[in-house]
This record gives C-alpha cells, sequence and structure tokens, in this order.
C-alpha cells in the first residue's frame, strides 16, 4: 500500500502524518492551506460547505477528482464530515469504521443511551420534543461537527427557544432535528486518543483540550486545541471507559473519545469516530505517528503502548473579523512555524480559524506561555497593521 487519498472537511494533520510514514497522498479538502499542499503529492477543493452539502456528496464527483490526480490508488481514508461514505462506492479499501458503527459513535442521543445502559457516568441529553422534562441549565450544540462555534448554554426555557431560533439563523440547518440539547457539567474538557483492531483497544495519550480560550478566540465553546499529556488522576478511568466504547462500538484504526474530568470523576461526552484534531499534540509528545498505526490496525496490528517525551500544545487562533491574508501576515505566520497556514490572497470569516501554532516543551506550563507570546504576536501585528491602514 503507497498511495493514499484523504478526504475531508479539513484533512491538512491526517495528510501531513501519512506523508512523514512515507506515504505518496492526495487530499480533497476545504481549505488545501500552503502546509498541506507541501505535504501532499496533489491537492484539490472539497466543493462543500455545509452539513448539507457533504451528506449529498456522491461517490462520481469524488472519482472525477480522484482521476484528475493521476494515481491508481491503494486506500481511501474519510476525514471530518465525510464519515460516512459508503465503502462499497469505491474499488480499494476504505481505511475507516463501517458507516453504521460510525452512524451509532456520532449519534449524541444514541450515545445517552447506550452509556446508561452500560452505566458510565454521562451528560442527559434530550430530544426537542422534551422541552417540558428539561433540567436547567443545558448545552445546545450541532449533533456533529461544528467545533463548539454554535455550542450555546440555555438556562430557562425562554432562553432555550431564543438560541434555537439564534441558530437557525445563523445556519439554516442548524434546526431541531440537527442540534442536541444535553445537560450542562462543569469539569475539564478532555479526550482520550485511541487505536482499535476488531479484538483490542489501546489508549495513545490522554488529552486536555482548551475550549473558548479567551487569547485564541472570542467564542465561549470554540475548539482552540490540545495538550498532550493531560496530568490526572481519572486517566487511567478514561482510558479504561474509552477501550470498553470502542469494542462495544465496533469502532476501527484512531478514534477518539471527548470527556469532563469532575469532581466525581470522569464524564464521557462524545465519540468521534475519526482522526481528531489532537494528532499533532499526541504525534509530537508521544513520538509515535497516527497514520502508519491507524493503517496497522485494518491489519490487526497495535503498536506498543507510547510514553510522553515532554508537552507538546496546539493552539488555534480564530480571526475576530473579516481578514484578508497579505504577503506580510502571511510571512509572519511562517515564521511562527505553526501548522494551517493560509495561502497569501485568502480572505478569513469572521470568527473563522486563521492558523495553528504549536509548543513543544517540558511543562505544560511553558507550553502555555509560548502558545499566548505567539497568539499576541499575530494579534499586534493585525492591528498594527490595521491602524496603518486606518490612517
Amino acid at each position: 500500500m503507497q498511495n493514499i487519498l484523504v478526504i475531508g472537511f479539513d484533512t491538512r494533520n491526517v495528510v501531513c502524518s501519512a506523508s512523514r510514514a512515507g506515504y505518496t497522498v492526495c487530499s480533497i479538502d476545504a481549505f488545501c492551506d500552503l502546509d498541506l499542499r507541501e505535504c501532499a503529492y496533489a491537492s484539490a477543493f472539497l466543493e462543500c460547505r455545509t452539513i448539507q452539502e457533504l451528506h449529498q456528496l456522491e461517490a462520481s464527483r469524488i472519482k472525477a477528482q480522484m482521476a484528475e490526480f493521476g494515481l491508481e490508488f491503494d486506500a481511501l481514508v474519510p476525514g471530518s464530515g465525510l464519515e460516512m461514505l459508503n465503502h462499497n462506492d469505491f474499488p480499494f479499501p476504505v481505511l475507516a469504521s463501517s458507516p453504521n458503527a460510525m452512524q451509532k459513535a456520532s449519534d449524541k442521543l444514541y450515545l445517552s443511551k447506550k452509556l446508561e445502559a452500560l452505566g458510565i457516568p454521562h451528560p442527559r441529553c434530550y430530544s426537542p420534543k422534551e422541552l417540558d422534562a428539561i433540567e436547567y441549565p443545558v448545552m445546545i450544540k450541532p449533533a456533529s461537527g461544528g467545533g463548539g462555534i454554535f455550542n450555546r448554554i440555555a438556562r430557562s426555557k425562554q432562553e432555550l427557544l431564543a438560541i434555537l431560533e439564534e441558530l437557525q439563523g445563523l445556519n439554516p440547518e442548524l434546526t431541531e432535528e440537527t442540534i442536541v440539547i444535553q445537560e450542562f457539567l462543569e469539569g475539564t474538557p478532555s479526550s482520550v486518543s485511541l487505536l482499535s483492531t476488531k479484538n483490542e483497544a489501546l489508549s495513545v495519550a490522554v488529552n486536555e483540550q482548551l475550549i473558548g480560550i479567551t487569547w485564541l478566540s472570542r467564542l465561549p465553546f470554540a475548539y482552540c486545541g490540545n495538550i498532550t499529556p493531560f496530568r490526572t488522576d481519572q486517566a487511567e478511568e478514561m482510558e479504561a471507559l474509552a477501550e470498553e466504547l470502542m469494542l462495544d462500538f465496533k469502532l476501527l484504526g484512531s478514534n477518539g473519545v471527548d470527556f469532563l474530568t469532575s469532581k466525581k470523576g470522569p464524564v464521557v461526552l462524545e465519540i468521534n469516530p475519526r482522526f481528531q484534531g489532537s494528532l499533532d499534540t499526541v504525534e509530537k509528545a508521544m513520538n509515535i505517528n497516527l497514520f502508519e498505526a491507524h493503517a496497522g490496525c485494518f491489519r490487526g496490528e497495535l503498536p506498543e503502548k507510547p510514553e510522553a517525551k515532554g508537552f507538546a500544545a496546539r493552539g488555534v487562533i480564530y480571526s475576530d473579523r473579516e481578514l484578508f491574508i497579505d504577503q506580510k501576515l502571511m510571512e509572519l505566520i511562517l515564521r511562527e512555524k505553526g501548522a494551517d497556514i493560509p495561502f497569501q490572497g485568502t480572505v478569513v470569516e469572521p470568527d473563522g480559524p486563521l492558523t495553528s501554532l504549536f509548543a513543544c516543551t517540558s511543562t505544560r506550563e511553558k507550553a502555555i506561555i509560548s502558545l499566548e507570546k505567539g497568539a499576541n504576536r499575530i494579534r499586534a501585528f493585525i492591528e498594527n497593521q490595521l491602524k496603518r491602514e486606518d490612517t
């Protein structure tokens, strides 16, 4: 196996991991960032911008773009947004869990009932038909994806109804059928990254999630990155629960489970049946190539459990305004030696991701300081640039 196609909304981390493992990788993705193009043999734009468009993407369109790459592919890896691709539509292996397994793992209402049956702590989920039964506060979020951008807290029925109306105004696809109402709990957002075969599951890393970090995003629940490893006395219990869920849901390859570490113990929030945003920090901290390990899972192979070599952090900076990427700003971002680097001429939407920064240090505290300094340099440059344009 040598030639790999990765397709999804944002595939940079998967493509670059596969490239580092020695594969020839082509990508179809919605961003086609500078560093993705440097890792990929070839890349093409995914002409989908909404969940509905992704779900309606026909195999014939994918095959037409594949043909333009001029390669005979040995395998396909679906990324975020395209987990439900029909494996039978392609003449080569799809390195992913079955669409049925992914659908069950991604369905937050189904997951809530399953966790209840297994006796695993989790926030209660309500359907929109249960408005009169809801105990507040609750979190309202998209049923899939979103990166926390559309997450809201409601403390009363009046607030809930107002939020449902607001979300539909922001995105017409966010209806009562496509959102989840979830009991709101306090705790530290975290995750477990795993590898699994048909018979075994291995926890590779426990990660701290950076959510709504004010110097990275003005959105209170936006996903802003990770720190690996997360040092917590709940780690072993989290790993055991996550491994149980991988086998119970029959998930294969690289997958993740999101948790809250609370005063009462770990609480399962959701399953991510795909490569996760923590891929970069897991690889850097644990000295493992996750794409190679993912491919091995489909041969029934798991690596030895890795040990952390320090702390690795990723911080995702969001733009607080519509932002044109000119040459000077792109050069500054390049000097920060991060990832998800936009091309010159790109326009970043308000509250859209601008770029990612990395830090590899001996302590968590040093990693946070390094990320914040980098973010401040970029924001200061943008502010100064805008002031010059106004004078």
